[in-house]
């Protein structure tokens, strides 16, 4: 997507993928008659919050020291890898003890990272700059 593309055009193909990767994932559970794999959604949704509430929390302060403040964030990134790892191997572990198969496993795998790619898009397309 070029640099100048208006807002509108990114939130209406972030939408598109957004929208995509639930598809996939709704229909690894529905095609395949097990919801299990609909867990990913909720870990994909909640991985980026905990880098979200570190950053704001380092960055509350404009006094606070780099090395203080980086420590909070390092650990904000920790428990969101912490997530997407959980999230991509939940549909591993499920597959590997046959409780849904491997088409399962690969849509919702996929459904997940794009959900997850889309939330971290948005976040960067649209993320404030600072001005001193």
């Amino acid at each position: 997507m070029p640099a100048t593309a208006n807002p509108l055009s990114k939130i209406i193909v972030l939408a598109s993928v957004l929208a995509a990767g639930f598809l996939l994932i709704i229909l690894s559970c529905a095609l395949f008659h097990n919801w299990l794999p609909l867990l990913v959604v909720g870990v994909f949704l909640i991985a980026p919050l905990p880098n979200a509430i570190c950053e704001r929390y380092a960055n509350n302060d404009d006094f606070m020291n780099e090395s203080s403040g980086n420590s909070v964030v390092d650990f904000g990134r920790y428990i969101t890898g912490f997530f997407v790892v959980t999230g991509l191997a939940l549909p591993l572990a499920l597959a590997h003890s046959r409780i849904i198969g491997l088409p399962a496993m690969i849509m919702s795998i996929l459904g997940g990272l794009l959900v997850y790619g889309t939330i971290i898009t948005f976040t960067m397309f649209f993320k404030e700059t600072e001005e001193f």
